[in-house]
């Protein structure tokens, strides 16, 4: 009994020494823990900072549908006026989801969204037919929507000025001219009855007419209607500067599609004139060397196609905005390519005026690296050899000519094939020049050249005497 006591009295010693140790090992663990626990909420909240730096991204994913439908239209926008045109799209495909959701699968406000990503595609080339399939999509939900009790909504017309000018930019695109012709008349019938009837202001009327006129001038032109396009194009300028300014950027493409079907009929003044005007908008915005020479191009190629040599002065002040890679480069490009459509040796005489070594040396200083970016057998490094040929030959270096387009035309006929018109213009050019070549180099023989290989033995030899042999 006594022995079970003390057992037991021991028992009970042990149990709050068991218990002190558990506790002990307890607390040891727990202050591990919370430190582990402090640095994990302390980097999901780093974490979270960084993924979410603003509050706009915070509450994005609680906002309603037609918030965040807002904000992507304020996202496509900012992105097109970028030039970001993937960017913009994958913004109006979100649209187009949310606007379902908004408003349902028969309301015009899809129709517009529709229309919305439509003009998205055209921006990309290549991707009209995405943009037609999109256009009537958005037809045959208006076309529902219109025997909904709002068919009296101005919106809803709008909507569909815009709907028939983007499916004729779309046909215009995939060059249906018909198709497009009558999808830009009637925008343009429905925008002039809005307008008489007060549902449409007149600047409002005027920057829809710029557009249609514009695209009007491309059916013309793309039908090779110059005389008809050419109207059109004018009216477009007009209009263009009613809305915007005289020296806003989006008059530029306007004058270069005005200038070019000019200088197709030969009013090479006017097409000076308006490239000119063009280049100096250009100039003024601030624009990367490579645009300012892709400008000074277009002036270039005008001032070869008119012939006149007081046209060539315009664009020298231009060199003064722009650095090596620029403008003599284009300059030689847009002398070059004249050459190659009329093949007259004037540009020739030109270019050795204008550039005689600075364009050979920047030729060669870009042909480096256009061998690294695009590759050897490119269109790039082709065109280069082919410039550093005819740059060449400009002056009088015939041999260095012939070389270079030799590789050219490895080149093309790599790329293009043998019998492709690039490859036989650069081959014709070979065959000229090597003809001329053989009959400058051709030897003229001299009497005594004559009589050293002549076989009949001399008048003049005397008897007995050895005769000499030409090896002699």
């Amino acid at each position: 009994m006594a022995v079970t006591k003390k057992g037991k009295a021991a028992a009970d010693k042990r149990v709050p020494q068991k218990d002190n140790v558990y506790e002990n090992m307890q607390e040891s663990q727990e202050v591990p823990m919370s430190n582990h626990l402090d640095e994990v909420i302390a980097a999901v909240s780093d974490t979270a900072k960084k993924r979410i730096p603003n509050k706009l991204l915070q509450t994005a994913l609680f906002q309603p549908p037609r918030e965040k439908l807002h904000l992507c239209e304020e996202k496509a926008k900012s992105h097109l006026s970028n030039g970001e045109y993937k960017q913009a799209i994958q913004e109006l495909v979100r649209c187009v989801a949310l606007t379902r959701i908004c408003y349902g699968s028969s309301h015009w406000k899809l129709a517009e969204a529709f229309v919305n990503l439509a003009q998205g595609y055209l921006q990309l080339k290549g991707m009209s037919l995405q943009a037609k399939q999109h256009a009537e999509k958005a037809k045959e939900i208006l076309a529902s929507s219109m025997e909904n009790p709002y068919h009296d909504n101005t919106d809803v017309f709008k909507c569909s000025i815009e709907l028939f000018y983007t499916t004729g930019k779309a046909m215009l695109a995939l060059q249906k001219f018909k198709e497009a012709a009558e999808n830009l008349l009637k925008a343009e019938r429905l925008s002039k009855e809005m307008l008489q009837r007060g549902n449409m202001i007149k600047e409002e009327w005027v920057e829809i007419q710029a557009r249609i006129k514009l695209s009007f001038a491309q059916v013309y032109q793309g039908q090779k209607r110059l005389k008809e396009a050419l109207p059109y194009y004018q009216k477009a300028l007009e209009y263009t500067e009613t809305i915007k300014d005289e020296n806003s950027f989006e008059c530029v493409p306007v004058l270069r599609e005005l200038a070019g079907v000019e200088q197709a009929l030969g009013f090479h003044d006017a097409a000076v004139n308006h490239f000119s005007r063009a280049h100096l908008i250009v100039l003024s915005k601030n624009p990367s060397p490579e645009e300012a020479a892709d400008s000074a191009h277009f002036i270039a190629r005008a001032a070869v196609a008119s012939g006149r040599h007081e046209h060539y002065g315009e664009n020298r002040p231009s060199l003064s905005y722009t650095s090596g890679l620029g403008v003599c480069h284009w300059w030689v490009k847009g002398v070059n390519s004249s050459f190659e459509s009329t093949g007259t040796c004037f540009q020739l005489s030109l270019l050795s005026e204008l550039f005689p070594a600075r364009a050979t040396m920047i030729l060669k200083e870009s042909l480096e690296a256009k061998v690294g970016a695009f590759g050897d057998f490119s269109p790039e490094v082709a065109e280069t050899y082919r410039f550093l040929g005819r740059a060449d030959l400009a002056q009088g270096n015939h041999s260095g000519a012939h070389m270079k387009l030799k590789k050219c035309v490895q080149i093309e006929t790599f790329l293009y094939g043998s019998q492709d018109k690039r490859t036989l213009a650069t081959q014709q050019t070979i065959d000229t020049l090597s003809k001329f070549s053989e009959v400058a180099m051709k030897p003229r023989q001299s009497p005594k050249t004559k009589a050293a290989f002549c076989t009949s033995v001399p008048q003049n030899t005397m008897p007995g005497k050895a005769k000499h042999s030409v090896a002699d």
